[in-house]
């Protein structure tokens, strides 16, 4: 069965990504992207200018193959018992929202099968990284050619690991953003000129994960050729792995992201 027309069920920030992606990859015919938002962004309205089709009529949606609900986990049972009944009984529903599990989404959508992502933005510009879980063989199938154009993919057999995909690789950008942040401002303080210090700490950031990305060597072996023994980064790096540092923080971190994903249920 065909993927598309694919229905877009929320145009936010991660819904309009994927539209930038999906069109910037030529993943799907613009006219195949049905997209449905009551206040579109910039991303939606871009979209509909290359031809995808914003806010179709009702009698249009069963034509979707494929529906993606967006929208924020506090109102995905809303907007699901809206359209539900105007949706293909074929149709099969990827969700992208936090901490709701595969198993409510199918019966809230009339037993569509389902599939759960959990995506970075990253997949705007075709460098996404994606969490994939489902049961169901083709719900997995139509996750993949959603998000295979436009993200590296890894598959989940077991639910429960989501929320934890979730708090390691899909809130990771904004802990990555925090740290560059944190690094230029403390440069600083230290005495560098703000729009140096800045310049400097993200195009390192930017540089490093390119070499991170494209090398073959291990994180240790990476950090070893800069870390030389008795030397400044040396020096650093025991303060940042120190009794209140990188290991116990972000796991620190993670566990506080997991329990909040249970609590959005």
């Amino acid at each position: 069965m065909s993927t598309a027309p694919v229905l877009l069920l929320g145009a936010g920030r991660l819904g309009g990504a994927l539209l930038e992606g999906w069109l910037g990859a030529h993943a799907f015919a613009p006219g195949d992207l049905y997209v449905l938002d009551p206040s579109p962004n910039a991303a939606a309205r871009a979209a509909e200018y290359s031809g995808a089709v914003l806010n179709p009529p009702p009698a249009k949606l069963a034509e979707a193959q494929t529906v993606l609900m967006a929208v924020k986990p506090q109102v995905w049972r809303e907007v699901a018992e809206t359209y539900r009944d105007q949706l293909s009984p074929e149709a099969v529903v990827v969700s992208v929202a936090v901490g709701v599990r595969a198993g409510d989404i199918c019966q809230v959508f009339g037993g569509r099968r389902t599939a759960r992502v959990m995506p970075t933005t990253g997949v705007s510009i075709g460098r996404g990284v994606a969490s994939i879980y489902a049961q169901n063989s083709e719900a997995r199938a139509r996750a993949h050619a959603l998000f295979d154009p436009v993200a590296t993919t890894v598959d989940l057999d077991d639910e429960g690991l989501m929320d934890v995909a979730a708090a390691t690789s899909g809130s990771a950008p904004a802990y990555l953003y925090a740290f560059t942040e944190a690094l230029a401002a403390a440069g600083t303080e230290a005495g560098l000129p703000a729009e140096a210090a800045l310049r400097l700490a993200t195009s390192t950031i930017v540089s490093a994960a390119a070499l991170m990305d494209g090398s073959q060597e291990s994180l240790a072996e990476l950090r070893a050729e800069v870390a030389s023994p008795g030397g400044t980064t040396e020096a650093a790096l025991r303060v940042l792995e120190g009794e209140r540092g990188f290991g116990p923080l972000l796991r620190e971190a993670l566990a506080a992201a997991i329990r909040r994903a249970e609590e959005l249920r």
